[in-house]
């Protein structure tokens, strides 16, 4: 039988850490921050420094303020990811509606047809009921922006690239899994990647896209599926372990390398440099961890930075 988990005040939750083996010098400042934070989503936090599986007492040592560094270092990192992430999804919305609009049409009644959609009798139903989702999405959110209600009230239709604005990531993410093979294949050569690299990939970015807005704990977040082995594994010699890389198959450095595939150099130079700049700050307080083992929490190869350099053509 579980036991329900009672209301604890602030005083108690700070007896519970202390309990544990936390350092808290200053009160006043842990209350602020567990009042503003949440005790709940902080805690979560708490891993790294524990001594080991097994004694979930925090390391001797651990203070109130490593704990809140590690958790302030997971929110600029997750609105570093997020910002790039949003980026992608602009570009992607941008693509896909690009090249339906110029094949089959720019209304709806056009480019919503079933039979512009892939043919295999397996996904009829799926293709059906994406149109209605898509259709629904229009309904709900199409009022709210300015762009979508100017084409409705003006020419009574919304084309695909005013359209694609007010729809969420992950329908975008299944539009693509359900187009037909050749627009697929245009689309995925405008990343200069596979289709199914891209089909791959953007679950996974959809979902992170929303891990990240929510403000989930990210920095030691695992994928849903893994990602298959890439040149670059290979360029920055990742160890391996019964012939699996260890690195950057379903961890946070997985999302870094399929990012790396879909945004310019300039603004993976930009991510690359923002990262290391957050995880410089997290090094400068932490006291009883090292900065290795986060890396090695995140999936991060400690030459990870060596991703800036390896350029598309190397990879060829």
């Amino acid at each position: 039988m579980s036991m329900d988990k009672e209301f604890k005040n602030l005083e108690e939750q700070m007896a519970i850490l202390e309990h544990k083996g936390l350092i808290i010098q200053d009160k006043d400042f842990a209350r602020t921050v567990l009042l503003r934070e949440n005790y709940f989503f902080l805690n979560g936090y708490r891993h790294l420094f524990l001594k080991s599986k097994n004694d979930r007492r925090f390391i001797e040592g651990t203070t109130f303020e490593e704990l809140y560094s590690l958790f302030l270092f997971d929110r600029q990192f997750r609105n570093i990811l997020f910002k790039h992430l949003l980026i992608i999804e602009n570009n992607m919305k941008s693509i896909i509606s690009y090249q339906l609009s110029r094949k089959y049409g720019y209304k709806e009644s056009d480019y919503l047809k079933p039979k512009n959609f892939t043919n295999h009798p397996e996904k009829s139903r799926q293709v059906n009921d994406l149109i209605k989702k898509m259709k629904r999405q229009v309904r709900s959110n199409a009022p709210q922006h300015a762009a979508t209600m100017h084409y409705v009230n003006n020419y009574g239709y919304i084309p695909l690239w005013v359209l694609v604005k007010v729809l969420s990531f992950g329908i975008v993410s299944e539009l693509f899994s359900i187009l037909r093979k050749e627009d697929q294949e245009s689309i995925a050569e405008s990343y200069d990647i596979s289709v199914d690299s891209l089909t791959n990939y953007l679950p996974i970015l959809a979902n992170y896209r929303n891990l990240c807005a929510h403000e989930d704990i990210v920095f030691e977040n695992k994928t849903q599926r893994t990602v298959e082995d890439t040149v670059y594994h290979k360029l920055l010699k990742i160890e391996k372990e019964n012939d699996e890389y260890v690195y950057g198959k379903n961890d946070i450095f997985a999302l870094i390398l399929i990012i790396k595939q879909l945004i310019t150099p300039v603004e993976f130079k930009n991510l690359t440099e923002e990262i290391s700049r957050a995880l410089s700050n997290l090094e400068y307080n932490l006291n009883t961890i090292t900065i290795v083992k986060v890396l090695d929490r995140m999936g991060f190869p400690e030459n990870w930075q060596d991703l800036t350099n390896i350029t598309r053509k190397v990879e060829e």
